[in-house]
């Protein structure tokens, strides 16, 4: 694989970071990823992502957990074992069923929360020994990095850069 150019602008402020993303997107140009020590409000917007669809994921993952907590208690309560508790026997699961709203609720809970955490981490392409992808340990403290592919334009770049406010800009091979 072979080594492409790219550029990471620095800044030191969330507000002038944003109107940098503003500036270079006005300018059309392609912003590979930004890199902040803390959640900016805006900055997805003004990076033109797409809305996460992770609540929508969520919702069918509560209705799996809620059908396995309906025929999980059907069958184990009604079908498999009935059981005759304190003289009230099973005869079917809708009559009983208030008896399991709790043991439902939870396994629609359950099911929601840890897949949409593995979802998650799937999309994110987090998973377990992965190596670090940040291309400076200062964006974890006090630096914004903008990381912008070069496509032979890295004067106007550097150009447009400076004018954003960067306080350092730097050329890099990445691999």
């Amino acid at each position: 694989m072979e080594a492409s150019k790219v550029i990471h602008a620095f800044y030191t402020d969330d507000e002038v970071l944003l109107d940098a993303v503003k500036t270079v997107k006005a300018d059309h140009h392609h912003i590979e990823e930004v890199f902040c020590p803390f959640p900016v409000h805006g900055l997805d917007k003004a990076l033109g992502l797409a809305p996460t669809r992770l609540a929508i994921t969520a919702f069918f993952y509560g209705i799996t957990g809620l059908s396995f907590a309906i025929w999980m208690t059907n069958y184990i309560m009604i079908e498999d074992w009935p059981m005759d508790i304190g003289g009230k026997p099973s005869f079917s699961w809708i009559e009983n069923m208030p008896a399991f709203v709790p043991i439902m609720f939870e396994l629609t809970v359950f099911f929601a929360a840890h897949l949409m955490v593995i979802t998650f981490y799937m999309r994110s392409r987090l998973w377990p020994f992965k190596d670090a992808e940040n291309p400076d340990p200062r964006t974890t403290d006090d630096h914004f990095l903008m990381e912008i592919p070069v496509h032979n334009n890295e004067e106007t770049l550097v150009a447009l850069l400076s004018k954003t406010g960067a306080v350092e800009i730097n050329i890099v091979d990445k691999h």
